[in-house]
């Protein structure tokens, strides 16, 4: 804690602030997401179909719109981008405090992912610019203060349940408008370079995108690190749907304790990550060593589901839930703060926002189509009767990601000289 805080001070005001800001952001969207589903099924009494498309539809608010989020970022400014995210979460959560029908449910969750895709790549470029060139002890840092939030956030919303779903969203609602309220105060502008705000209107912003387009170097980066996100994922699908061969209707008990893990082991691991991979790696050496870690998480589960009927008890099973939780955790760790850096020196450090937001929005991409592959995938292990093929496949991802990664290193696309060519002029 002494290092975290020291490391902290040592930033501008501004940086430290967004630190403690992506705290408050990740504290109040995780009080209420995880809880979301229950109270949509059973508190409103929505069918299947229903619950599926409110929430389906905050994540392609959020995943499909980081392209525009980043955009706007570079062309009116990261602060204002981040007071309107957190101004519209504030009042999205009040409607979902409110809303009985699915009409203003579904509003109040648009409106939830368009927040999220509009402040998270401003944040992300405001956090860069502030740094300067110790961008990766800063993203170390600021990840420490994520993880945190997603540790805590889901056990400040079970207490509040206690009470009703609706004081669980009026607190979030409070939280993102205390946050943009200290923002607004305290937070200071930051403007992207004056070269990336050179054209205005649909034009200039075809422009930046043909720039990004055109980055080759980058295109691949994004293609080789899309499976990372696939894999940090699972920790919401492979692993609930695991737990519950295991555990039944006890699962979710379990999954508490497995999230627990996954964010313990970030915070209590990134800054001493971060500092031995500085001494000893480079970037690129370093995010292909977390992509192998993320790989090598599933391995512990290749023995596929633990059915009682096996003769092999839960909690051997639920051990190896808890390593692959905590590798997971541990490859993305590492990997994190050089993955975010070498996003900036590739950009060039030019429209660096919309960089973050274009990356995003292909993760994303990645991460829903991923996901109905490896919803395919349990159900041709069941007709196969070969409960290790998710597992393995999902380690092949990881390990193809670093193969490519490293190959990018090879041919020289990551050296700092293989950013992003001059703006296209609109």
């Amino acid at each position: 804690m002494k290092q975290l805080c020291a490391r902290v001070r040592s930033f501008e005001p501004g940086v430290q602030l967004l630190m403690f800001n992506q705290f408050g952001i990740n504290l109040g969207f995780y009080m209420l997401m995880p809880y979301l589903a229950d109270h949509l099924a059973h508190d409103l009494g929505l069918a299947a179909w229903a619950v599926g498309l409110v929430l389906g539809v905050r994540n392609l608010s959020q995943q499909g719109m980081f392209w525009l989020g980043g955009t706007l970022a570079d062309r009116i400014g990261y602060k204002a981008l981040i007071l309107t995210g957190c101004g519209l979460r504030t009042g999205a959560f009040a409607l979902l405090a409110l809303a009985d029908t699915l009409p203003a449910l579904v509003i109040a969750s648009a409106a939830t992912g368009l927040a999220g895709a509009l402040f998270n790549p401003a944040v992300r470029a405001y956090l860069a610019a502030g740094a300067g060139e110790r961008r990766v002890e800063a993203f170390a840092a600021f990840n420490v203060f994520y993880q945190a939030g997603i540790l805590l956030g889901p056990l400040v919303g079970l207490a509040l349940l206690t009470w009703d779903f609706r004081v669980v969203c009026t607190v979030a609602a409070a939280v993102f408008a205390l946050l943009a309220v200290v923002q607004a105060r305290a937070l200071p502008p930051c403007h992207p370079a004056a070269d990336t705000a050179r054209a205005g209107g649909l034009r200039g912003i075809a422009a930046d995108w043909r720039t990004i387009a055109t980055n080759r170097p980058f295109v691949l980066f994004s293609a080789a690190m899309a499976g990372s996100y696939l894999l940090a994922f699972q920790t919401y699908l492979a692993l609930p749907l695991q737990a519950r061969t295991l555990l039944g209707e006890d699962s979710g008990t379990a999954m508490g304790v497995i999230f627990a893990v996954s964010a313990l082991t970030a915070v209590a691991g990134q800054l001493r990550l971060t500092s031995w991979a500085g001494k000893r790696l480079d970037a690129p050496q370093a995010i292909a060593i977390g992509l192998v870690l993320m790989g090598a998480a599933f391995l512990p589960l290749l023995p596929g589901p633990y059915h009682r009927a096996d003769g092999l008890s839960a909690g051997g099973g639920m051990t190896g839930l808890m390593l692959c939780a905590g590798l997971l955790a541990a490859g993305s760790a590492l990997l994190y703060p050089f993955e975010m850096d070498t996003l900036v020196r590739l950009s060039g450090e030019r429209l660096v926002a919309t960089y973050y937001g274009a990356y995003s929005t292909v993760s994303g991409i990645t991460v829903a189509a991923g996901n109905l592959g490896v919803g395919a995938l349990f159900d041709l292990a069941a007709r196969l009767g070969a409960p290790w093929l998710p597992w393995a496949v999902l380690a092949a991802v990881g390990g193809g990601c670093a193969t490519a990664l490293t190959a990018l290193r090879r041919a020289g696309h990551l050296d700092p000289a293989a950013g992003a060519p001059a703006p296209a002029v609109a």
